[in-house]
This record gives structure tokens, sequence and C-alpha cells, in this order.
């Protein structure tokens, strides 16, 4: 057994925190610190530090399951199943037409694993039904970031420009319970001199470190941000010399700004006029300030022009573009940026390429060997393609996703899951979603695989094997390979990670997410290497063998990463911003008096997700044993309730019933509930899968609800 320790990256957040591993004697491995790697500098979460304990046998699966003739999931050996499944998908082809199969992927996938999904649905099946569940978290701020930028990048600086800036505006994101080890970037830049205000409905532990705590009305983020801008033009802080040298379609911006004036706002929002003024002084008087977004004001029916608001902000006030200034997205996912960038999505393909785009077809059809026009087009997003499951989509292929947990109007999702003809699931444990499955596929985890990642910095990863899996597990890129083989594809999807890798880097090649300049020898040389890296110019179309490489050293010409993007331009055909003129507009789903209360949900520090791994991990569940619904004392004085009491919580779509914890900390009229658990305490129960017509973003972070007391 391999005694010392491999320097690798946390399975759970975008952070993607440095971890040392080093194998124990009950053939997992004990995480510690890695103080080497600049985003944690060793500091590491409760979910962190207990990751190895869901490697253990007793937490997984460790055999193929299949479905037998009375309906349970039986042990069965790899070639039954995927034998199985290769029957069952191309007996759906061959009956309804390629689009009948769905393939579902996940955030937290690696990038070779991710980009070999992508090619597998559209080579091997040829399906156009394909997405995954990173559309569920920052989605909106992409498609933002797109249309001012040019570009989405989740951060366009690294985190250690954070505590060097004047001022960072944080919105809807409680990063002290989300991304601990992220939190000491704010509390240096208080240290330094800067300021830190957070906007959330509840006052969060991450809400008691600011400066300014602004509490909006869930759903009005963007009111906010229009008002604060109305207030930079108001008072004169437009920053006239850079709007005009570096932006375009400021008038346009400017007149929607203009119609929502502070009182007005203020209205909508609850936030005061006082508090509004104080926010536009702190944001516009430092030299440098940003503004950084998380799932509250992206994860709604508006949330593409919520972004463009703080954007917009952020352009006028000349904080774009320019050292220790800017616009950034907090990405969730361990790999929701990577996920994205490579093919997962439905309208993607490898190098954050345009399917609809005949040339980015052309560049991706030539690395993998196909015509063109034998890819199919785009496909439904996230919930449209779930929506579709057991009518037009009759079978179902997901990897690392449990949205009977985590789809918005979940007891729908879960009975479209239920109607399919077929469903596989690939996982490391029998989650919610996996135990409807069909066939299920036991896979191999984070410290048992090697593969890269990108963080929300751009910063591409290298996560490096540790231990061996145990037997009779395989690894996705095994699973993708043998039931391609089995479909008629021969060639094309091999096994081994850097492979893999290699291939991808040819296939981003001159597109906006370029890694072709990436090896794996420059990710551990390096600790990482921010995209876009175009390799040099001589060998950007050659094969493999023949890119950069070499033991040590750097090679000549080696593009040396893009760690800040936007400083000389921005990645629009003129190089310039756009403002995009957007205009308040009320939630999908607002209370009335049947529904008179909002709801809104979120994360807990110990759980993650949809809690289908930590979940299992004995001292997270002990911090945090079950689900909550979060309730101003005024409103538990109403309903009757007390600590602890059961609450039931419920919206036009089910009702969900957990116990009362009662707080200032939060809004008269909002409720909280975090999303983690399956069963009656299931949050996305309630949720609204109204959708942004942009990102296709559901409306996760508002809905309205009613509240009932509950006998015993």
């Amino acid at each position: 057994m391999q005694s010392t320790a491999t320097p690798t990256h946390c399975p759970y957040c975008a952070l993607q925190c440095g971890m040392n591993l080093t194998p124990v004697p009950d053939g997992t491995v004990e995480v510690s610190e890695r103080a080497d790697f600049p985003v944690n500098r060793g500091a590491l979460c409760g979910k962190g530090r207990t990751a190895a304990a869901v490697l253990a046998r007793d937490a997984r699966l460790t055999s193929p399951l299949v479905r037998d003739e009375g309906g349970s999931l039986v042990p069965a050996s790899w070639d039954e199943a995927l034998d199985r499944i290769a029957a069952e998908l191309g007996r759906t082809r061959a009956e309804f037409g390629p689009d009948a199969v769905g393939v579902f992927g996940g955030g937290g996938l690696t990038n070779e694993k991710a980009y070999t999904l992508g090619k597998f649905a559209r080579v091997v099946l040829g399906t156009s039904q394909i997405d995954y569940n990173g559309r569920f978290c920052m989605s909106s701020a992409a498609a933002a970031g797109i249309k001012a930028f040019g570009l989405d990048r989740g951060l366009p600086f690294p985190l250690e420009d954070i505590p060097k800036s004047g001022c960072v505006i944080l919105v809807g994101s409680n990063l002290a319970e989300t991304m601990p080890p992220s939190l000491r970037f704010f509390t240096e830049l208080k240290e330094n001199g800067g300021t830190l205000i957070v906007i959330d409905p509840r006052r969060t532990k991450t809400a008691e470190q600011a400066d300014l705590h602004l509490a909006p009305r869930p759903g009005t983020d963007l009111a906010l941000a229009l008002g604060l801008l109305h207030l930079v033009i108001a008072e004169g802080r437009v920053d006239e010399e850079y709007v005009r040298e570096r932006t375009a379609g400021w008038e346009d911006a400017r007149a929607a700004a203009m119609a929502h004036w502070p009182e007005y706002v203020e209205r909508i929002t609850g936030v005061s006029v006082p508090q509004l003024r104080q926010t536009v002084r702190m944001f516009c008087e430092p030299e440098s300030a940003m503004v950084l977004t998380a799932r509250g004001p992206e994860q709604q029916s508006k949330g593409t022009d919520t972004v463009g608001a703080w954007i917009n902000l952020c352009l006028a006030t000349g904080r774009a573009g320019r050292p220790l200034s800017g616009y950034g997205c907090l990405t969730g996912q361990g790999n929701g940026q990577g996920g994205r960038e490579h093919g997962q999505k439905a309208d993607q393909l490898p190098g954050y390429r345009k399917l609809d785009d005949p040339a980015a077809r052309a560049h991706v059809a030539g690395v993998w060997g196909v015509d063109p026009d034998s890819l199919p087009g785009p496909g439904r997003s996230a919930y449209e393609l779930l929506d579709a499951l057991g009518t037009d989509i009759r079978s179902l292929l997901l990897m690392a996703s449990n949205p009977v947990v985590s789809a918005p109007r979940a007891a729908h999702i879960e009975e479209r899951i239920r109607s399919l003809d077929f469903l596989a699931v690939c996982d490391v444990v029998l989650s919610e979603t996996a135990a409807l499955a069909d066939v299920v596929l036991p896979v191999t985890q984070w410290a048992e695989e090697t593969g890269t990642t990108t963080n929300l910095e751009g910063r591409v990863l290298l996560r490096r094997r540790a231990i061996t899996p145990p037997e009779g597990i395989r690894s996705d890129l095994e699973v993708l390979h043998e039931l391609a083989a089995r479909l008629g594809v021969e060639k094309g999807f091999p096994t081994d990670p850097e492979e893999v890798f290699e291939e991808l880097r040819r296939a981003s090649a001159g597109g906006a997410a370029d890694y072709s300049g990436i090896t794996y020898r420059r990710l551990v040389e390096e600790n990482g290497v921010f995209w876009p890296c175009p390799a040099p110019v001589e060998t950007a179309g050659e094969d493999a063998d023949a890119l950069p490489d070499g033991p040590g050293r750097e090679t000549p010409g080696e593009h040396p990463g893009t760690p800040r993007l936007f400083l000389d331009r921005f990645a629009t055909p003129d190089g310039r911003a756009r403002f995009v003129p957007v205009s308040h507009r009320a939630i999908a789903e607002e209370p009335d008096d049947e529904y008179p209360v909002l709801l809104t949900t979120g994360r807990v520090v110990a759980q993650y997700q949809s809690g289908a791994q930590t979940r299992r991990v004995a001292e997270l569940n002990a911090a945090a044993p079950g689900p909550f619904v979060e309730l101003h004392p005024r409103l538990a004085a109403r309903l009757g309730a007390a600590e602890g009491d059961p609450v039931a919580v419920v919206s036009r779509r089910g009702r969900a019933v957990a116990p009362a914890r009662i707080t200032n900390a939060i809004r008269p009229d909002t409720v909280f509930m975090p999303f983690h658990w399956p069963g009656e305490g299931r949050a996305n129960t309630l949720t609204n899968p109204a959708l942004d017509p942009t990102s296709r973003m559901p409306e996760f972070k508002a809905c309205a609800v009613r509240l009932e007391a509950v006998e015993g």
C-alpha cells in the first residue's frame, strides 16, 4: 500500500480546497492539511475533513444492481448490467428515435467525464437531449456574463484579489456555511480597511460579518440593483470616461435605471432609502470595488436580468476590467464551471462553443472524426428535460445527480422519473434517484481516480488518485467506453483520463474556454492553470504527443494562463462591455391571501447539495440531522408554533413538514428551508419551476406558501 501523502483536492464545492490524502489500513484515506494551495492554505470545512468517510465500503455501492422481475434491485455482474443498459438504450433509439433517449449529468463530474458524457450523447446515442444539474446553479450568471462581457467565467480574478479591494458587495451568498474556507478572504478585506456589504433576506453567519447588511424581500434583488444605479447617476458618481471608452449601450441602461427611484425601490424591497444611499457611498468612494453574486439573485425566473443589473452597476462606476475590481459569480458545485464548458450543457460543445455555430460544430466534429451534420442540435434545458421524462424521453442515462431531491417541483419530477421505460444511474451511493433505477452502476470516487476540475476562479486543477478502488467498482470513463462499444462505436472513448484530457485540449483549442495549453504536468508543477490558456500557435492543431511537455521546466512559448480577465479588453467583437437595459418585474408567484408567505431555500454548513453523500457521514449528521423551517417570532406567534414544533409549509405544488426554528434573523414575511433532505421535509416539493427565459434557471429562491400547524 502506498504510504506517502498524495496532494489533491476536496470532492465538494467549487473552492476545490487543496488537501493531502494518506492511505490507512481500512482501505480508505486520512485527510490532512495542504498549506501550499492558495485557495484554502490548508483550511478545510467539516465536509472536507470527513470526505474520506464515504470511501468506506459500508457507505457506498460495491456491485452493479439490476431490477428483477419482482421489482427489487439485486446484485448483478458488470456484463449483465452493461448489456441491459445498452440493449434498452438501443431499443428506445430504434423504436422512438434518438431524442427519446436522455442523458443527465452532474456538476461534480471531472472535466474528462463531462467531456466524454457529452461526446457519448451526441456521437453514440445521437441525442440532443442532454443537460446537467449545473443548470440549477449558475446559468443565470453565465448568461448575463456572456451578454455583458462576451465570456462567462465564475470569477474573472483570483480569490486572493478580494482582500485588496476597497469594497465588496456580496449578493445572496452565505459563504460562511456554503464554502467556509473562503470567509478568510473577506475577513482580510476588513482587516485591510475594506468594507463588506451583504445582501440577504436572512441575517446569516456571513451577514454577521458585514459592515452593512441589507435584507431585501426575496425576489427583489433586481429592483435593488436598479435603485443603487439610479442613485449613482443622480449623485454624479458615474465614471463617464470609462463608460465612453470601454462600454456600449449606456443610454438605454441609464434610462431604465432612472425609472427606479429610491422611494419606489424601498417599497418593493423593504430596504430603506438611507441604506441605499449608504451602500452607494461605500461602493463608490474606494478606488476599487467588486460585486459577487451567488444563488440568491441567480435562482430566479428573472435571474439573468438581475445579474445584468449588478453588472450594469459595476460598469457605470468603472468597476469591471480594472485591477481589484469587477463582477464575479461564486460558482457552487465542485466542477460546475468545467462541467458546462465541455459539453454537458444542452446548447454547448467543448471549449464553451455554441452547438448551433457551424464553425464550432466543424471544429469539434473534426476532433471527434465525425461528420458535423451528424451532430444533433441544441436540446432541452435541465428542468424541461426532466419534465419530458416518460413522454417524449423514454429512457434516461443519469450520472452524478439526484433530481428526486434537488429538482424544483420535486414530487412531479419523481413521478416523471418513475414513468420512464428505463432508467440507468451511475453513482457512488444509492441515492433517492438511484433507488428508482432499473440498473445502478457503482463508480469510482475522487480519491480513487485522476482527473481535472475547474474551480470558481477558472483555475484548472488536477485531482490525483490516492488509493485503489474496491473490487467491483469501475470509473465513469470505463462505463462509457463499454457502452459505446456495445452500441457499435469501438473507438474514441478511452478510459485513461489523461488521454481524454489531451483530446479535450484539442477540442477546446480556439474556443472561449481554451485549455489547449494546459497539461497534466503543468497542473502539478504550477498548482493549477487559469483558462484561457492556448497552446503555442505552432502546436495548437497537432496531435497530443506533439503538444508541449517536459520534466520540471517551462516549455518555450507556453502561455502562462489568464488569472485576470478583461484588463485590456472585453471578449466582445469590439472589446467593449455591453450594458443591458433591464427593469424590475415581480417573481413568478407573488404571495396572496391563500399563500401569504414567501419561501426561500438554501444550504447548511454540514450538508452538501442533495445530501446523497454527506447524509452518510455520522459527524455531519450529528451537526445537521434533518430539515427545519426557519421563521420569525411574529410569524410563529400567529401560527401558534413553538421552537421544535412540526410545521407544514404548503405551496401550490405540495406540502413539506419540518420542525420550527424560530429566529429574529429572518424577515417576518419569509420562511427558509434547507434542501438537503428527502421525504416529508423535502424543500423542493414546494419550489417553483418557473424558468428564466434566457438561462432556463428555475425560481428556487422565491415562491408563495402558507404555514399550517401540525398535530403532535
